[in-house]
């Protein structure tokens, strides 16, 4: 292997790699590198981040694997679930899965649909290590992959001071996958990174191979666990490690179906998860309002590097709550009622508004699907199952649980009437305010004669439409700024939608403040 620095601790070195081992090493194996680590710059961080990509690893597997270091990190950090997007927005595969970790971006704006990295926007969203190059550029930066396009399209190792690429699709991911924990086992213990991107890839093997249902798949979870407790180990072996202060993450571009294979809409190829263990990380939390997006803003956040709002970030650091009233539905979550396609253990959806809100109903129709009578608040899972391929799997900016208004689904069942339906917000005060913002994030499609509507009521008195929604609006934060009228003390805002089995509107993450 040869290796090239230049005199800049900015640049990036110039990486060629020998094939490592073909053999494979076991989880419990400690391996030494075939080949002599680089030598990084000496580390200037006593906040130090490691972050850990499994390819392909379906956390529902987790539990049926022997797995105890994924298993003791969940019981000791924070594990957060989520799903995917699935096209036209990007397809569940690893070029739009690693772009969205390491930029912490939706593909909408780093522009990776697929595995050609056509459209590819780096250059406005740069990977996470890129940015610390810009912004920390004393940092002591680490990246391995073996999946060679995540360095020769530059989605994960721009920025750091030394790189190991190898090719799994050439060589096979086993032997490669063993020579990336070694080296980096050996620089955790003999030198002092501050933070490191390291990637394994052989679980997304043995699921195309194998299935994410087969022994062989969690045998790969196993192996990868195994080199998971060695880098644990070499954190803690560490001599400074009493004084320094270790985040460690473990994320997944995708997840796999049963019988092998992703790229697609299913659920199980929408599987994601971001864990985390680290300074200010709860131990043992299991929030719903993570996102895949969050890695990039952990990192960041452990490092004590605040984000410029010009950096666009769709995430937010993993310990932060989302403060949405529509997350205290959890408890009134309720099974399927009337619809097919949703498993009956899944717990997602309820006609039950938050403290303060209401929904109208009266000019809505009878009958219909009993979940999606008037505006329901609904989790990712249980409203994107209803029906699939319709780009529900695009409402990625709606955290937890969000409101939803859906014509199309409410129609699947025999009615009769229009859908009219009407949410309210509670009373926000604004006397002596010349100024009143209403923020959310919005996921509306548009057919025929429906009609979305913002109006607001000033007082108590009639509602005035303020917007009005005509085109599709995917996924995208939204602000409208009104004046407050002479005299005004508090404004409510009402979300007034009507169709005729045409699609849907969901709002989530609202926020009203006065200036």
């Amino acid at each position: 292997m040869t290796r090239s620095r230049s005199l800049s601790r900015r640049s990036v070195l110039a990486t060629t790699a020998a094939a490592a081992t073909a053999a494979a090493v076991g989880p419990l194996a400690t391996a030494t590198p075939a080949h002599a680590a680089p030598t990084l710059p000496d580390g200037t961080s006593k906040d130090k981040v490691l972050v850990v990509g499994m390819d392909g690893l379906r956390h529902d597997v987790i539990a049926a694997a022997k797995a105890p270091h994924l298993k003791s990190m969940m019981a000791n950090g924070t594990y957060g679930t989520s799903l995917l997007y699935a096209n036209p927005m990007a397809a569940t595969s690893s070029g739009p899965g690693w772009s969205t970790i390491s930029t912490g971006v939706w593909p909408d704006k780093h522009g990776v649909k697929d595995n050609s990295f056509a459209g590819k926007n780096y250059g406005k969203y740069p990977g996470f290590l890129a940015r610390l190059a810009q912004v920390r550029p004393q940092l002591s930066t680490y990246a391995a992959v073996d999946w060679k396009p995540l360095d020769a399209q530059g989605t994960v190792t721009p920025g750091a001071d030394a790189k190991l690429v190898l090719d799994g699709d050439a060589d096979g991911y086993t032997g490669h996958d063993a020579t990336i924990a070694a080296e980096t086992e050996s620089i955790l213990r003999n030198q002092n990174p501050d933070v490191l991107f390291v990637y394994f890839g052989q679980t997304d093997i043995a699921g195309h191979n194998s299935g994410a249902a087969s022994a062989a798949y969690r045998a790969a979870i196993d192996v990868q666990d195994g080199y998971l407790g060695r880098l644990l180990t070499a954190i803690r072996a560490r001599p400074s490690y009493a004084t320094e202060r270790w985040t460690v993450i473990v994320t997944t571009d995708h997840g796999h179906t049963d019988s092998g294979g992703h790229g697609g809409s299913a659920i199980e190829e929408r599987r994601t998860f971001v864990l985390a263990q680290g300074p200010g990380i709860a131990a043992g939390a299991r929030p719903a309002d993570t996102r895949l997006v969050d890695v990039a803003a952990t990192v960041f956040k452990q490092l004590g590097v605040t984000p410029d709002p010009a950096w666009g970030l769709d995430g937010k650091p993993i310990q932060q709550r989302s403060t949405d009233p529509f997350e205290a539905l959890y408890p009134a979550l309720a099974a399927r009622a009337d619809e097919t396609g949703v498993p009956a253990g899944v717990l997602g959806w309820t006609h039950t508004a938050p403290s303060g809100w209401s929904v109208v109903n009266s000019a809505m129709g009878t009958g219909g699907v009993a979940e999606w009578r008037g505006w329901s608040f609904a989790t990712d899972e249980f409203w994107s199952r209803s029906q699939r391929d319709q780009s529900r799997e695009l409402n990625v900016r709606s955290r937890g649980i969000f409101a939803v208004a859906d014509s199309d689904e409410w129609d699947d069942k025999a009615s009769s009437g229009p859908y009219d339906s009407t949410l309210v917000t509670p009373a926000y005060a604004v006397g002596g305010t010349s100024t009143v913002t209403l923020r959310l994030t919005t996921h509306y499609r548009q057919e025929g004669s429906q009609s979305a509507r913002v109006l607001a009521s000033w007082n108590g008195g009639t509602p005035v439409e303020v917007k009005r929604y005509t085109s599709d609006v995917i996924s995208q934060p939204q602000a409208l700024t009104l004046d407050v009228p002479s005299g005004a003390a508090n404004v409510s805002f009402r979300f007034h939608y009507t169709g005729s089995n045409n699609w849907y509107w969901v709002i989530d993450g609202v926020t009203v403040t006065a200036s």
